[in-house]
């Protein structure tokens, strides 16, 4: 299998299936394509555009076929690798699961608009002003502290639901945006991101994103030059 992804600095997205893949110890060959001006003519759009109609990374080449989109490509290795357990297996708990991730598939608008993933950055003057001037952020923040309490809570954590499944995998770019813009968080949530940050897959992912020195300005709201 081939996983096509963007740059790790700032690519979200695709850090949600390579994570996913990495920690589960399942064997894939990583492809990356250079963010650029994303214009539709841009070498990014080209290259994606071969692969994938919907011209966006993700992308998981498994033989003659292609998955796009993270959530679904997170179902796809699901049911791909069994053996993996990679939703939990009560029934409950995996439909919460899959809620979770739904939710921040759809939702969270505000915190992806204005604290978007910068890997390298450390911004906490950034988080403070953008807490006090955008009440959206606010509630998005609210609203993940809540459900990652409740779920630490009845699971009894490191990991929302226990063990590492596709549910943390999806929220470890959240985890990235809150370290970057050092938001405030409780004290359970606090030990939930050192948690994930702390899984092998998300220290090498952060490892190369580092190593990248790239500096993509559509992607970087908060500086003129690296």
């Amino acid at each position: 299998m081939q996983l096509v992804i963007g740059n790790k600095n700032y690519s979200s997205w695709s850090m949600r299936p390579w994570v996913l893949l990495r920690q589960a110890g399942i064997a894939f060959e990583e492809r990356k394509i250079r963010f650029d001006d994303m214009t539709p003519d841009s070498p990014f759009k080209r290259a994606v555009s071969a692969l994938s109609p919907a011209a966006k990374v993700p992308v998981l080449i498994d033989g003659e076929l292609a998955v796009w989109d993270s959530l679904a490509i997170a179902e796809y290795l699901a049911e791909r690798f069994p053996e993996h357990r990679l939703w939990p297996e009560e029934r409950s708990a995996r439909a919460r699961a899959r809620s979770i991730c739904a939710e921040m598939h759809s939702g969270f608008a505000a915190l992806r608009e204005h604290c978007p993933m910068n890997i390298e950055l450390t911004l906490p003057e950034v988080g403070e002003r953008v807490l006090r001037e955008q009440p959206a952020v606010a509630a998005d923040l609210a609203r993940i502290v809540a459900l990652w309490t409740e779920l630490l809570q009845a699971h009894g954590g490191p990991l929302l639901f226990g063990r590492f499944t596709i549910a943390d995998a999806y929220y470890a770019p959240v985890v990235m945006r809150l370290r970057s813009y050092a938001l405030p968080l409780p004290a359970a949530a606090a030990a939930y991101v050192e948690a994930v940050a702390a899984l092998p897959a998300v220290r090498d992912w952060v490892a190369d994103a580092l190593a990248e020195q790239d500096f993509v300005p559509v992607d970087e709201p908060y500086r003129a030059h690296r």
